[in-house]
């Protein structure tokens, strides 16, 4: 055993039972048997230390994107099957995802984290720098390889627990399919994936422990493809002829940059040109341009939304060519979290705290921080304190995640796990480099802790459902209401991704990990950890 398994094993022993304050769906005096099994909780998850490296470096070297996260579907649901849970597959429509069930009565409890991977994020890791394994391909470059690893010890070791000690209730574990395209939790909530859940719980990578409750910070959003089709012509014989497609997409960029100067502050949209023609001797007949619009609010998004649609009907008229169709192809609301589960939360992972970094952590942190010349702070030591409402009307925005969607059809928190550096600039191959290393693990295995502990709140501790519910239908819902961007006939896009995949899977799958063979995955890929450049004297 590794002797940070064996270090993370002894740290759980010795954890004593925490007396916690009053609270919502808490008590000052501790329930013995509560605290006993949570200390029980503590051990089984450090047990199964080793089983959150094999699927966090699994999911890692399949590196899959949106919608094409084929191989990791198929991991993860034979691993669930194999543990007992009854699992369906292909929901709402989307091939890679699926609802891992166990158990039986109340309250039900789904667990999700997302699975997908960055464009052009591939990267060996414990690398310091820049050292793609496969140029160009996609990669982890954000952390998404990390979560299901949380969730999926945190619910074994409560699912054990819950057989012995015959305790009622329901696991639901699911993955976040496409999130970085914001194209699959509509989905799910529409298919009715969470009519009957009481309680979601979903983690998200992050370089430290936290949760928060209330307004989040991030926008909601709708993203959309814009296909527009023109007439063919040779481009120096008989241009006259022709309408060019590509011009109504570049219009329309155009249009949307002069738009820029009278929306808000807190709006970001960015967009990329999917489709400009073919060859330049060829007057382009279809174009497409692909627009990810976000705003604070979803009215807002919807008035954005509805004005670059007016600006795409105009580039299409200055062209003589048609805007053939507009295709949303995803969208989240922002996110609201409960009160009470995240306050729940809060307790659990300060009685957890962030793992014990070594030497070896810490030089890899700094190695790439100075790597990026940003401040070598190493890793976060101290927990985050719980973080409240965000107002939206001084926000400037910023991201988007469509966890949002599930936030406001049940009691959800977000819980945030140390598997990442400070300082990174996300989306990109530096965030890649911790992710199949001890840094990954232990922050997981920190993060399942808090996880399993909170499931044993919410089994045995009826008070922490009940005020979660009277916060979102009193509080929440009270006067905002939710309702989907999706239109009826808005299907998921399943094609995404499609044609980066099929380019880089093959170069790819030879360095997939095989945990049969080796103990983790720098030991197959034979690197040292860390490896980063010496500091310059």
């Amino acid at each position: 055993m590794p002797r940070w398994l064996s270090a993370l094993a002894l740290s759980a022993a010795l954890a004593a039972p925490l007396v916690l304050p009053a609270q919502r769906g808490g008590s000052a005096r501790p329930d013995p048997r509560l605290e006993k099994l949570k200390a029980e909780a503590l051990t089984k998850v450090d047990a199964r230390a080793k089983l959150v490296q094999e699927i966090i470096d699994q999911i890692f070297s399949f590196g899959e994107l949106g919608m094409q996260e084929f191989e990791t579907s198929k991991y993860l649901t034979g691993l669930l099957e194999q543990n007992g849970f009854t699992v369906e597959r292909g929901v709402a429509g989307m091939p890679t995802a699926f609802v891992a069930t166990w158990g039986s009565g109340k309250p039900v409890i789904a667990l999700g984290s997302d699975i997908d991977g960055i464009p052009q994020s591939n990267q060996k890791p414990a690398f310091g720098y820049f050292e793609p394994l496969v140029a160009s391909a996609p990669g982890h470059g954000e952390g998404h390889n990390s979560g299901q690893a949380v969730n999926i010890a945190a619910a074994l070791v409560v699912k054990e627990i819950m057989e012995r000690e015959k305790i009622s209730g329901t696991l639901k574990i699911w993955p976040g399919v496409a999130e970085e395209q914001v194209a699959g939790k509509a989905h799910l909530v529409r298919a009715g994936v969470f009519k009957d859940v009481d309680v979601t719980l979903f983690t998200h990578v992050g370089n430290n422990l936290g949760v928060s409750w209330g307004q989040s910070g991030s926008n909601a959003i709708v993203t959309a493809l814009f296909k527009f089709r023109g007439q063919t012509a040779h481009s120096a014989g008989a241009p006259w002829r022709g309408k060019s497609a590509l011009d109504a997409v570049m219009l329309m960029g155009q249009g949307w940059e002069y738009k820029r100067e009278h929306l808000e502050p807190a709006q970001r949209s960015h967009y990329v040109i999917k489709d400009g023609g073919d060859q330049p001797n060829v007057v382009p007949q279809t174009a497409s341009v692909w627009f990810y619009i976000r705003e604070r609010d979803y009215d807002k998004v919807q008035a954005n939304f509805e004005a670059a649609k007016r600006i795409a009907q105009g580039a299409a008229m200055m062209t003589d060519t048609k805007l053939d169709s507009v295709i949303i192809l995803g969208s989240a609301w922002s996110g609201h979290f409960n009160k009470t589960i995240a306050e729940v939360t809060q307790a659990n992972l300060e009685r957890v705290g962030n793992p014990t970094w070594d030497a070896n952590d810490i030089a890899l942190a700094k190695g790439i921080q100075r790597e990026l010349k940003v401040t070598e702070q190493g890793l976060e030591t101290k927990v985050d304190s719980m973080r409240g409402p965000v107002d939206m009307s001084r926000s400037l925005g910023g991201g988007s995640d469509d966890i949002g969607d599930i936030s406001w059809n049940v009691p959800t928190v977000t819980l945030r796990y140390p598997s990442n550096i400070p300082g990174l600039p996300g989306h990109n191959w530096a965030n890649g480099i911790s992710m199949a290393t001890p840094i990954a693990h232990k922050g997981a295995v920190a993060g399942a802790k808090v996880q399993a502990l909170t499931l044993l709140d919410i089994l045995l501790k009826p008070a922490v459902v009940a005020d979660a519910w009277d916060y979102f239908n009193n509080v929440q819902t009270k006067t905002q209401k939710y309702k989907s961007f999706l239109g009826p006939n808005d299907g998921p896009p399943t094609w995404l991704n499609e044609d980066i995949m099929a380019k880089y899977r093959p170069l790819m799958k030879p360095f997939y990990y095989d945990a049969s063979k080796f103990p983790t995955y720098l030991d197959q890929l034979g690197i040292k950890y860390p490896t980063v450049k010496p500091v310059a004297q």
